[in-house]
């Protein structure tokens, strides 16, 4: 057991979630090499103290959604307050408050353009304690390896492929139905959540639902990702990455910053700085190895900010208190 209460099958488990996040618990337990009912009292344990959480969540461009990213500035003292009420907003994922404890960083996904300019044109610029905004449109996110990790691998290579799934089939945008974000709202609170579940929030048979939920994530408009707190893991800062390239490196920057196991997020963006990541790490001194050995080897970058994560109000459509996981009011 660690210092923070995650055992080896603990991180173990997390890990091989994070390549299959429905994975049945049998499956889960043959790769980790124990019995079933260890396996399922352990994810219970987790997911009931509110320290992992399975997801699952629509893919943003593969759906038609308009993102992005907005860098918000406060008067000093409103963060918090501001904040709040954009994590009770059912559109944004991501929420934290940046830097000087002025500026809040926020991740919205809106279903319609309509919605979207309607937050950025009128709620927020009416807002008397924010006193700017910038928008950066989200273009690509790059992916590392399967069961993307913080630190060693807890894994070996033989188990992880034993998860991993075939490769998405991403063509055409996927249309969502109403039948559709029925689903996904049960998903978005739990990933695992079972095909009777599922089936009685849409009213269809689960065979119904079990075709619809394997084609969208064959589609590569569905996926399932596991939140779990870093801290919980020893990691316990966090900052928010504003990289610049030439455009014919971006991919090939992209994707470097992807294997890092220190970057659980990037995505190519509009604007000045065309790539946005988010980098954990266990103490900042472990930050500035991080920015003068993994970044200064990027010779392709051009300008880097770094901008520290003072706090984050919601993960991945979840509130935190900074040790905990919950789900936001319906």
């Amino acid at each position: 057991m660690n210092d923070h209460g995650f055992d080896l099958l603990d991180r173990q488990l997390v890990q091989a979630l994070m390549i299959d996040g429905r994975a049945a618990f049998s499956r889960l337990a043959a790769v980790l090499e124990t019995t079933d009912q260890t396996v399922i009292r352990r994810y219970r344990r987790l997911r009931g103290a509110g320290l992992l959480r399975v997801l699952g969540l629509p893919v943003g461009d593969r759906v038609g959604m308009h993102e992005s990213r907005l860098r918000i500035q406060c008067v000093p003292g409103s963060a918090v307050a501001i904040a709040e009420a954009l994590a009770h907003r059912p559109d944004t994922g991501w929420v934290k408050i940046l830097a000087g404890g002025a500026e809040v960083g926020c991740m919205v996904s809106s279903r319609t353009s309509e919605d979207h300019e309607a937050l950025l044109l009128q709620k927020l610029p009416g807002t008397r304690q924010v006193t700017g905004v910038s928008a950066q449109s989200l273009l690509h996110r790059y992916s590392g390896s399967p069961g993307h990790w913080l630190g060693p691998a807890e894994l070996g290579e033989e188990q992880i492929q034993a998860l991993v799934l075939p490769p998405v089939n991403c063509e055409d945008t996927v249309r969502l139905d109403d039948f559709d974000h029925a689903m996904l709202a049960v998903l978005a609170r739990d990933g695992r959540a079972g095909y009777p579940e599922l089936a009685k929030a849409t009213g269809r048979s689960e065979s119904t639902v079990r075709r619809r939920l394997e084609y969208l994530r064959g589609a590569g408009a569905l996926t399932f990702e596991v939140e779990i707190l870093p801290v919980h893991l020893g990691y316990r800062t966090e900052a928010a990455l504003a990289v610049t390239v030439a455009p014919s490196l971006l991919a090939e920057v992209g994707r470097a910053l992807a294997d890092h196991p220190q970057v659980p997020f990037v995505a190519a963006m509009t604007g000045a700085s065309n790539l946005a990541a988010s980098v954990l790490c266990k103490d900042q001194h472990a930050l500035y190895r991080y920015i003068t050995e993994e970044i200064g080897a990027l010779t392709s970058v051009h300008q880097l900010e770094v901008v520290p994560v003072l706090r984050h109000v919601k993960r991945a459509g979840l509130l935190s208190d900074g040790s905990r996981l919950f789900d936001p009011p319906r």
